[in-house]
């Protein structure tokens, strides 16, 4: 009976594969390695290489105000941001929305973030310094810095999200959507739309754009955590566009498992960065697995190849 009981919890798992949900491990060897060519992976671990990609098939991006590629580049910042006073930090490689900084204003004396810190000058440049060094980098390769236009939230989602913008990600699987949800960022995020920093996640039907329920902090939630809104019903502007765009996007790029940022604009979707490892948190947002999808997409074949001249993928 001892030994029965020791098992008795890997039965939680076996549920979870009844329910469809996707592991990381088959997520990993079922998926990536049959769908995601390794050469392709280039092409998103790069955000300036995505960014390239989006302005030549028309996708709107945010405006980049400067790339920060040596070290001497640090103490021309003030010069390339002029009187601007908003406008995001980014690690041209990095992941998981590490090493990100959306700076609400600045004056003489430093920067203040969109969760209300103050950074000092030197403050910045050490962050500067550090993800340069590839302190936020996949496999922490020396990097370029993304000083870009902050896209504000409008609408509904200004009320929602907390010192940050919203995004969608969709999650294509050979070049279709089967899954998406909205990104809301919350006090405990920090400003960043990412559910491993704390933001809130909603699960979003393909079918109509609208929410239905979410996730937060690995807990199912109806409701947000800092403003007490509900959370079910809201639609997503521009939900075809916003489809329409990143799989227009994903055909580009060529990986068939693919996770496509987008800020929901009003006035279109713009692309903030695809993630060709994409997370498996959308499936607990949207209260259903992505097994059943991952078994239609291998049996439909082979991933989709690369549709625009090789040359465009270089970035500079």
């Amino acid at each position: 009976m001892r030994l029965a009981g020791k098992w008795r919890p890997f039965a939680r798992f076996r549920d979870l594969r009844r329910s469809g949900v996707l592991g990381i491990n088959r997520r990993n060897l079922d998926v990536l390695v049959r769908l995601n060519p390794k050469c392709l992976y280039a092409l998103v671990d790069d955000k300036l290489a995505t960014k390239l990609i989006c302005r030549r098939l028309g996708i709107s991006v945010p405006e980049t105000y400067a790339v920060l590629e040596r070290f001497p580049d640090i103490r021309r910042l003030g010069e390339w941001l002029g009187s601007r006073q908003e406008f995001v930090i980014k690690p041209a490689r990095g992941a998981g929305g590490r090493g990100i900084l959306i700076v609400d204003g600045r004056d003489d004396r430093g920067f203040t973030l969109s969760n209300g810190r103050r950074m000092e000058q030197d403050e910045i440049r050490h962050h500067l310094a550090l993800s340069m060094s590839g302190a936020y980098s996949k496999g922490g390769r020396p990097d370029r810095v993304i000083i870009e236009e902050r896209i504000a939230a409008r609408g509904t989602f200004a009320d929602l999200a907390f010192g940050g913008t919203p995004d969608i990600r969709v999650l294509l699987l050979l070049g279709r959507a089967v899954m998406a949800m909205l990104r809301l960022p919350t006090r405990c995020s920090g400003g960043r739309a990412n559910l491993h920093q704390g933001a809130l996640g909603l699960g979003i039907d393909i079918a109509t754009g609208q929410t239905r329920g979410g996730v937060w902090r690995d807990r199912a939630v109806s409701i947000h955590p800092d403003t007490g809104r509900g959370l079910e019903g809201l639609v997503m502007p521009r939900w075809r566009e916003t489809l329409a765009a990143a799989e227009k996007l994903t055909a580009a790029i060529g990986l068939g498992c693919l996770g496509v940022d987008l800020v929901p604009d009003g006035a279109g979707p713009v692309v903030l960065e695809a993630n060709g490892r994409p997370g498996l948190g959308i499936q607990i947002a949207n209260r259903r697995g992505l097994l059943p999808a991952v078994h239609e997409a291998l049996a439909g074949g082979p991933p989709l190849e690369p549709d625009l001249p090789r040359g465009l993928y270089r970035y500079g």
